[in-house]
């Protein structure tokens, strides 16, 4: 029996969306999403773990929320469950070889993984802070949904702060340094409690 839902995970052509037969198909335009590149930290009983992450989102500015999809079955997915809190640090443009080093799976565990980047402890969450990271926030564990293959792990972004610099981005499966250029004198109105 599977832990998900059936409508969830039937990969029947009754239950693709019209015209999407194709799965590869869908999934490739999925990958046409930018997203952010992020490293997620957490530390619990003096042991330190980082894991990139591009499918970190805004979920809402008013109070501020975010949610991160992650494997189970992941080292920090356990760590996290168990410490309530983590931290999220934001990737410039320049820093490809800390996405690299965060995404193997074969890297060392424990602080060893943090050596040669430069790094701090976060105060509010104990979680190490990745030295030039375009932000960086701190983050409450608010509760987790199980949604087709990941779980969506909610958070309350505690602290923060951040640098002007360039985005390292994730597009159609790689990673990609952003020139951003606004498209329009229009903006999105900040909520109430956002400072710029």
């Amino acid at each position: 029996m599977s832990r998900y839902p059936a409508w969830l995970t039937d990969r029947s052509p009754s239950a693709s969306a019209e015209g999407y037969e194709d799965p590869d198909a869908a999934r490739l335009a999925l990958r046409r999403l930018a997203s952010s590149v992020t490293v997620l930290t957490v530390s619990r009983d003096g042991v330190r773990h980082g894991t990139t992450a591009s499918a970190v989102v805004t979920l809402s500015r008013d109070p501020l929320v975010l949610g991160a999809c992650l494997r189970p079955t992941s080292t920090f997915a356990a760590m996290v469950r168990r410490a309530g809190r983590f931290s999220v640090n934001v990737l410039g443009s320049a820093q490809q070889d800390v996405a690299r080093r965060f995404a193997n799976p074969q890297r060392p565990l424990g602080d060893a993984q943090f050596e040669g980047f430069d790094w701090s402890t976060d105060p509010l969450t104990g979680a190490p802070l990745i030295g030039g990271s375009l932000a960086h926030m701190a983050c409450r564990v608010l509760g987790w949904h199980q949604v087709g293959d990941h779980d969506m792990l909610l958070a309350e972004v505690t602290g923060g702060s951040h640098t002007v610099d360039s985005p390292m981005l994730s597009f159609a499966g790689r990673m990609h340094s952003a020139c951003v250029t606004p498209a329009s004198s229009v903006s999105v109105p900040a909520s109430p409690r956002e400072v710029v």
